[in-house]
């Protein structure tokens, strides 16, 4: 996430950056670190997201802690309490809003996800947009993830398509440069006096870990050595650099984590390759980073500009669990082996070089995160250890203009000692309020503002030793959580244990009430190494009253919330309220959230009629990708439909003879047995003018979700042509359907009604 930002008072740019899921501890070792320029920077090693990415970006663009702005949860598990509601509200105005009222110009690149997922409609409403929430353009995507290759990309308001395809060299973080670089210099040409303020976050380096393979190349046999001993490296090399405290401990792997020793040796490569993917995807989107800088030095404004770099949202993703050419198995708790997945990248993908291409959504092993969140405990989605919410940040503004006297005064000198006062990505706001002099208002718009959380971080950039001024901060995510307060840290771990599957016995008899709580003197233990809790009962208790204050205060409560929707209750979820859905050729981009559902749980019939020719092929309609997806299509005159659950699980109905030429009314029927928990099986059956003409059993359903990117559209194009004996997915892949993202599609003169029911009856 990168932002920048001019003051019509002084001509003044503001920069910072917030990519996803990229850590300060890759800068370590062997893995390319983050480009800096030598001027005049400092950089603080005791800065802190929320753990987890929308609720951080909330915080940053409002300077608000995330629950106090509706945000603890990403958007798609939005739930009626307070502090979940995914709806950032009118008296918490965003740096963009507050900024565009003294004349800038203001701009986001890249991802957003902090729009509520029932809005993403051509209707709106669009006050959750970036361009309703401040920003004057827009261009990126709005879900929590999207394709390097293929993104779901959205100009201000309106969805549209990538202006190259992957054939032809195309990547978003590399288009996301060149928009803003486009962007600044249209402010220079047209309006020079304008001052401007850019939000930049990139896709990288969150999943899916997409880059060209010769980028991933780059570090082939640089990470042979296993995790523990990268740690190690790592470890040794942070504190050559000055970076951590010379008395930090190195803290030793968690027993639930899996050690390199415990790899066999013939899956090894495989896991050596998912690293090597994500250190050149990391390399890229940096890369693309300082294309930006360039640009600013080509236009002499570089030494005028504050940056603000927050290199990631959260910790190091374990969402990879053992390692995946699929996120979504552990998104939706499906079991999966080495086996499974060599053998569809060996047979369908030409092998590991298929690793960072747009055809798999690969994702690194678990124990690859806490190596790279060296030297702390734990992993994003955990807010009890500051492996999951301390990141690196860095600022920077040579030299700003005196705009009465024209002369150039020095703002941020270079010191390379870091600053180590504990702060938090909610102080980003009122630190450029600060640095630009905008007086924060009391209204915008009409709409009384709630006062802001954070405090501004200017006091430290030329005095490193500085008392801190934050002198508390809580964490909190799906029930793990901790508050700081002086130099002590107390915390619970949570019930979720982000780098293993889920544990059904341990979520259904969590009682937060029971947790057992951690305690570090963070003035001495500056990566949590020492739990002080049972020699210091009545610390830990104070801790906790301030916990509870805090969460009290800021809406956290009731404690596990975050998990309603996306564990206890998911049919409560956002969703749309339709039963039955008739759909019509030209719709595009239906959001997964409001288009007909395929989950697990949700029966359904869906009836097409249709003109058929002799020996028909095509698409009937579409919705996913290649992580997982559900199609009817025709096929030299045979009627076909797939249920996929990812790469690995992928179940196919054929009708037993070619559909005879006319008018046809064709019906697929979806019903999921009522077994417990995620994914029960589904029976899919075909149906032909009200006669059964195919069927198959799948096995394992998607739990949750096919994919936050996810859209859907109702297309007539003849280019759709399925082709292969059934092999919906390499057939699709090769003619766009697949291979872009999720898409309901009609052949032409069609009709299409698509019903949720709990028994659908036989047609």
């Amino acid at each position: 996430m990168t932002m920048w930002a001019t003051v019509r008072l002084r001509p003044l740019v503001a920069r910072s950056t917030l990519p996803p899921c990229r850590r300060w501890r890759d800068t370590g070792a062997y893995i390319h670190g983050v480009t800096c320029s030598p001027s005049p920077k400092v950089s603080y090693n005791r800065f802190h997201t929320t753990a987890i990415c929308s609720p951080t970006r909330a915080s940053l663009l409002t300077g608000r802690n995330s629950h106090n702005v509706g945000a603890g949860q990403i958007t798609e598990a939005a739930s009626g309490f307070p502090g979940y509601t995914g709806t950032i509200p009118k008296s918490a105005a965003t740096l963009a809003k507050v900024l565009s009222g003294y004349g800038y110009d203001t701009a986001a690149f890249g991802k957003w996800h902090n729009t509520p997922v029932d809005d993403l409609m051509k209707s709106g409403p669009f006050d959750q947009y970036p361009t309703g929430l401040g920003f004057s353009y827009f261009y990126g995507f709005l879900a929590g993830e999207t394709s390097q290759y293929n993104p779901r990309l959205y100009e201000n308001t309106n969805p549209i398509e990538p202006p190259r395809k992957p054939e032809e060299g195309y990547h978003l973080t590399e288009d996301m440069a060149d928009q803003a670089i486009k962007l600044i210099r249209a402010n220079r040409a047209l309006t020079p006096d304008r001052p401007f303020f850019i939000y930049f976050a990139p896709g990288g380096a969150h999943g899916p870990h997409h880059v060209h393979k010769e980028w991933a190349d780059k570090y082939k046999g640089k990470f042979d050595m296993g995790w523990e001993k990268l740690r190690n490296i790592t470890f040794e090399k942070q504190k050559a650099m000055g970076w951590i405290p010379n008395s930090t401990k190195l803290t030793p792997i968690d027993p639930t984590m899996v050690k390199w020793e415990e790899i066999p040796e013939e899956q090894r490569a495989f896991q050596l390759r998912l690293m090597e993917v994500y250190a050149g995807y990391l390399e890229h989107t940096d890369t693309q980073d300082g294309k930006v800088v360039e640009e600013l030095e080509r236009q002499g404004l570089f030494n005028n500009t504050l940056i603000i770099y927050v290199l990631g949202d959260n910790g190091a993703s374990a969402e990879g669990i053992h390692g995946t050419i699929d996120e979504l198995l552990a998104e939706n708790a499906l079991p999966s082996t080495y086996q499974q997945q060599m053998e569809v990248l060996n047979r369908d993908f030409g092998g590991l070089d298929a690793l960072g291409s747009q055809h798999v959504d690969k994702m690194y092993h678990s124990s690859w995160a806490w190596a790279l969140d060296t030297p702390f405990k734990s992993t994003k989605l955990v807010a009890a250890h500051f492996g999951g919410m301390r990141t690196p940040m860095v600022m920077s503004w040579p030299k700003a203009k005196k705009w009465k006297k024209g002369s150039t005064e020095k703002v941020i000198k270079h010191d390379p000692t870091p600053r180590s006062q504990f702060h938090h990505v909610c102080d980003i706001a009122p630190t450029i309020y600060e640095a630009v002099g905008v007086q924060f208002p009391t209204r915008v718009e009409g709409a009384k503002q709630m006062p802001l959380d954070g405090v501004s971080m200017v006091y430290t950039w030329n005095n490193v030793s500085v008392k801190e001024r934050k002198s508390a901060q809580y964490f909190e995510v799906m029930g793990s959580r901790g508050v700081y307060k002086d130099g002590w840290f107390a915390s619970v771990f949570g019930p979720r244990i982000p780098w293993a599957e889920a544990n059904e016995t341990r979520m259904r008899e969590w009682n937060p009430d029971t947790d057992v709580w951690e305690l570090y003197d963070l003035t001495r233990d500056f990566s949590q190494a020492e739990d002080l809790a049972k020699e210091m009962p009545d610390q830990v208790a104070k801790m906790k009253q301030i916990f509870l204050m805090e969460a009290t205060a800021n809406k956290v409560l009731p404690i596990g919330a975050g998990l309603y929707t996306i564990y206890y209750h998911p049919e409560e979820g956002p969703h749309s309220p339709l039963t039955e859905w008739k759909l019509y050729e030209g719709l595009t981009r239906i959001a997964e959230s409001n288009a007909p559902g395929f989950h697990s749980g949700q029966n359904s019939l869906a009836t097409i009629d249709v003109e058929i020719s002799a020996n028909a092929s095509g698409v009937l309609y579409c919705v996913g990708g290649t992580a997982g997806g559900f199609s009817v299509y025709m096929d030299n005159g045979y009627l076909y439909a797939e249920y996929m659950s990812t790469l690995l699980y992928r179940y196919i109905a054929k009708s037993t003879t070619p559909l005879q030429p006319g008018t046809r009314k064709i019906q697929v029927r979806l019903i999921f047995e009522t077994t417990k928990g995620l994914g029960p099986p589904a029976d899919l059956t075909l149906f032909v003018d009200g006669q059964q003409v195919g069927w198959v059993k799948a096995r394992r359903a998607n739990g949750i979700w096919v994919r936050g990117r996810k859209a859907s559209r109702v297309q007539s194009d003849e280019r759709l042509r399925a082709a292969g004996e059934g092999d919906l997915m390499l057939a699709l892949k090769r003619h766009g359907v697949f291979a872009t993202w999720p898409a309901i599609e009609l052949m032409p003169s069609t009709s299409f009604r698509w019903t949720l029911c709990q028994n659908p009856a036989e047609p």
